[in-house]
């Protein structure tokens, strides 16, 4: 069974107006821009009360580092009171959203990710032993990475955010 260490968890909030079409864009756009293997959407839900609605959505993005190391982003985003209002840029009507925005990143690292090392106990213990004292270095630089990524991507996104936003 592959090892997955949680390495960190970041969360954002929002509120304010905002476009929510641009948002998803920038965000999927950002990861495939990384270098991430996809974007998989686990869940989406919306829930209609009077004129605002909620929207919960639930991302895992991968990427593969080596035979031996998994990058695995769990992204949630949590939109609430989520209105449709029209505002003006540069002397143009423009249809955005307003409304509150919180997005959490869960980042962990994924070890041994297809379980090459779980054939048997002698290879067990060889990967625990190639673990401790082949590979902490590289362990940690790859740990580094994927805390890195995830602080970046919550600071893109409060930017895109805060910029939309400011207009």
């Amino acid at each position: 069974m592959a090892e997955r260490d949680l390495v960190t968890k970041e969360k954002m909030d929002f509120s304010g107006i905002f476009d929510f079409g641009g948002l998803y864009s920038f965000a999927h756009r950002w990861f495939k821009n990384e270098g991430y293997d996809g974007v998989t959407e686990e869940s989406y839900s919306e829930k209609v009360s009077g004129n605002s609605r909620d929207v919960f959505i639930e991302w895992k993005i991968t990427k593969q580092i080596s035979d031996y190391f998994k990058i695995e982003h769990k992204v949630r985003f949590e939109i609430t009171g989520l209105t449709d209002v029209e505002v003006e840029i540069d002397g143009k009507k423009k249809k955005m959203n307003k409304g509150k925005v919180v997005v959490e990143i869960k980042s962990a690292l994924v070890k041994d990710p297809d379980s090459k090392w779980e054939s048997s106990p002698t290879n067990k213990f060889l990967r625990d032993v190639y673990n401790k004292y082949i590979i902490p270095g590289r362990v940690e630089d790859v740990r580094g990475k994927v805390q890195g990524d995830a602080i970046a991507f919550k600071e893109e996104v409060k930017a895109y955010l805060e910029l939309i936003g400011k207009r």
